[in-house]
């Protein structure tokens, strides 16, 4: 089976390297073309061996793009089309469609409740999307919260398929070396009380109230992860709170860590997945992630001793997963990975109202419970990428060659 994945564009976010991620552990013939934007994470789709194409779109209204992926479409000769965020969906189903390839995939992964993708909803794009979503064979939602919006947006129910993002669950095992070298990397005294956060740096996080919380905890750190325009503005921020020299800011980390050039899938990824292991135990501070000697983002949840995600509308959480991954009790504002499941399944989490009061009241009871290392939940086990990767390929086959026989 041949199958193009059409995305918006490929700069460091949740959506992009989770696609990388996934062309990881597939094993098909894969091509991707972005829209937009050719940045980090294309440069590591081509480094683990999926060709990279730049379509060149100048913006929205850039309709001279639908022609030009369409040709591009029917020169491949593509088996199936998959289409991820939301103008790669609105060009990328009609392309296909045009180009002769009846089998087309979307997958949402960036809608919320009030926004997509970090925009406000509107009544035009609501209506565009579905115009688009006709188009398709099926439309694949991160989450059983997520397929609940489509379906109020007017998806039909029948064609929706929830297939959940993944994490490559054994990365992000604790190291207690790891975690010395991240905080000598980052200069975090060993003993400090290190509050951590992963994401765009953008309004939508409200990583504001996180920095105006741990500036109230007497000695704590701020480890943030991300780069984004709020960046300066949070910086301001930690400054009118007094506590500029305890929060840190490292920018963005790539994830999954680039890998050797060659082929993917599955015999890749073990492959790649034994050099990190030799890197990682010559070298800690250099374990799945980092680039150079800069720390990864498994070191960096290592140097952690809490996660906290403030963002009030998310379509996944998996920066939430990844912490539990790392054995950190997580705090969150909104996380459906986590919400979608028992309460049993996710001990070490705890949803938490939106006001700084509150998160400071629940970072000075963590800040007094020790330092130890949870046991991953069930839920990391749940949402191990290999068997995301299984119920994608399933709905490929079934999208392609009809319905799997009953046996």
């Amino acid at each position: 089976m041949k199958v193009l994945h059409v995305i918006t564009g490929l700069g460091i976010g949740g959506a992009e390297q989770q696609l990388r991620l996934m062309l990881r552990h597939l094993p098909l013939r894969s091509a991707v073309v972005t829209l937009t934007n050719p940045g980090a994470v294309a440069d590591g789709i081509e480094a683990d061996g999926t060709p990279v194409t730049h379509l060149g779109m100048t913006g929205n209204r850039d309709v001279g793009a639908l022609p030009r992926l369409t040709r591009l479409i029917r020169q491949g000769g593509y088996d199936l089309v998959h289409t991820h965020l939301y103008r790669a969906c609105v060009y990328g189903r009609p392309a296909a469609r045009l180009a002769g390839v009846r089998s087309v995939i979307a997958t949402e992964h960036s809608l919320g409740d009030a926004q997509i993708e970090g925009r406000p909803l509107s009544a035009g794009t609501r209506a565009l999307y579905l115009a688009t979503e006709r188009l398709g064979t099926s439309t694949v939602a991160v989450s059983p919260s997520v397929a609940r919006r489509l379906t109020r947006w007017g998806v039909a129910p029948s064609r929706i398929r929830v297939v959940p993002n993944g994490i490559e669950t054994n990365r992000f095992a604790f190291d207690p070396r790891a975690r010395v070298s991240a905080r000598a990397a980052l200069g975090l005294p060993p003993d400090a009380f290190v509050v951590g956060g992963v994401g765009r740096l953008a309004p939508g996080k409200r990583f504001d109230r996180l920095v105006r919380a741990v500036a109230a905890v007497p000695e704590a750190r701020l480890l943030l992860v991300g780069e984004g325009d709020q960046r300066e503005h949070l910086l301001r921020i930690a400054e009118e709170c007094g506590a500029t020299d305890r929060v840190l800011l490292p920018g963005a980390c790539e994830d999954p860590p680039a890998g050797p050039e060659g082929p993917s899938g599955p015999a890749a990824a073990e492959g790649r997945a034994h050099s990190a292991d030799a890197l990682a135990s010559s070298d800690p501070s250099r374990r799945p992630g980092g680039h150079g000697g800069r720390p990864g983002l498994p070191a960096l949840l290592a140097a952690m001793d809490v996660f906290v995600s403030t963002s009030p509308d998310e379509t996944f959480g998996l920066a939430v997963v990844e912490a539990l991954a790392a054995g950190l009790p997580a705090l969150y504002v909104a996380c459906p990975a986590i919400d979608d499941l028992p309460a049993e399944a996710a001990p070490g989490a705890r949803r938490i109202g939106e006001s700084v009061p509150e998160l400071i009241s629940a970072l000075l009871a963590l800040r007094g419970s020790g330092h130890g290392r949870l046991a991953p939940p069930e839920a990391v086990r749940r949402y191990d990428i290999a068997q995301s990767a299984r119920k994608l390929m399933s709905l490929y086959h079934q999208a392609v060659h009809g319905p799997l026989p009953v046996k």
